[in-house]
């Protein structure tokens, strides 16, 4: 990737199908009809924002800030942000962030001993407007570093995001390839229980929220260190409710995914690989691909309506190449 852009901008209707999951969320939807909004995207030196017309769509901070990358706002088609990043009581929470340990290191906390997940080299990419319901956000690499500047990981991060006006929703695909470094013949992901693709919210979705899966159970109890193909929270958020669904590419390993949920002190809602119980290894020429959907509402959703965003998605991934 060196020597090419970091990030490669390309409209919705032209994604490859490579990019997975992250695309098959992109392309539920057509472009938009004369008049409405264009998707704007403006590119700053450490983060991405999206944003439809006036309203903001979602913020990504690329460089790592202070040890690693994540999704920090994330907003409702309503405008009505979802996301906190790194609260007074747990400063390494950060939006929507994916860590694990690797090697036995910690890239989830942020101290001394813990690695630190870098963006590296490559060009900042320039802001455009796209006449499409979504867009793809290229494909960033990050090493993940240990404490002593050892290269532990590789990651090939893709993120994108759209808004198909029959769903009323935001959607993000999020596919991060990883991979063993040079030189190196396996490397073992492991971790606590909610280690993987973590979720923090704002403050006032802390108390008051519900927990659905796509089994039918509910609330921490029914959720929490389940399997399922995906997991949802309804929470007030700004005085309004919403509701997020995370959802689970039945090509990840293990799937369905095994969730940790919580709602007591504060929310949270992560998607994982059992690490805790089962670390997984990574073994040299063989890349383990993840791939995430993200979809956000105004209101509280229905599991019948959550479910028919998933099928859609995993149809059209179906139809790809992985």
């Amino acid at each position: 990737m060196h020597g090419q852009s970091m990030w490669r901008w390309i409209r919705l209707a032209r994604a490859s199908a490579a990019v997975g999951l992250c695309c098959g969320l992109l392309l539920l939807g057509a472009a938009p009809a004369p008049g409405e909004d264009s998707l704007e995207v403006v590119a700053g030196s450490s983060s991405i924002a999206v944003k439809a017309g006036d309203r903001p769509v979602l913020e990504y901070q690329f460089t790592e800030n202070p040890a690693k990358p994540y999704l920090a706002k994330l907003f409702t088609p309503g405008g009505v942000n979802v996301l906190r990043d790194s609260p007074f009581d747990h400063k390494h929470h950060h939006g929507v962030m994916f860590a694990v340990a690797v090697d036995g290191v910690d890239f989830w906390s942020e101290n001394e001993k813990c690695g630190r997940q870098k963006h590296v080299g490559g060009e900042t990419p320039k802001s455009l407007t796209v006449r499409e319901v979504g867009v793809a956000l290229g494909t960033q690499q990050i090493d993940w570093i240990a404490p002593d500047g050892k290269l532990l990981m590789r990651e090939a991060r893709t993120v994108g995001v759209c808004r198909p006006p029959q769903w009323q929703a935001t959607l993000v695909g999020w596919q991060s390839r990883l991979e063993t470094p040079p030189a190196k013949d396996a490397i073992t992901l492991s971790g606590s229980p909610y280690f993987g693709l973590g979720m923090r919210f704002v403050q006032s979705m802390d108390k008051g929220g519900k927990f659905q899966n796509a089994d039918g159970k509910t609330g921490v109890a029914g959720t929490n260190d389940a399997r399922s193909a995906w997991c949802a929270y309804t929470a007030p958020a700004e005085g309004k409710p919403v509701t997020v669904a995370i959802f689970d590419d039945p090509r990840n390993p293990r799937h369905p995914a095994t969730w940790f949920t919580m709602d007591q002190g504060f929310a949270y809602l992560a998607a994982t690989l059992n690490l805790s119980k089962e670390p997984l290894r990574i073994e040299a020429g063989k890349p383990l691909v993840l791939r995430y959907g993200v979809a956000l509402w105004d209101g509280a959703v229905e599991k019948a309506k959550i479910d028919a965003v998933r099928e859609r998605i995993v149809q059209w991934s179906a139809e790809k190449k992985p």
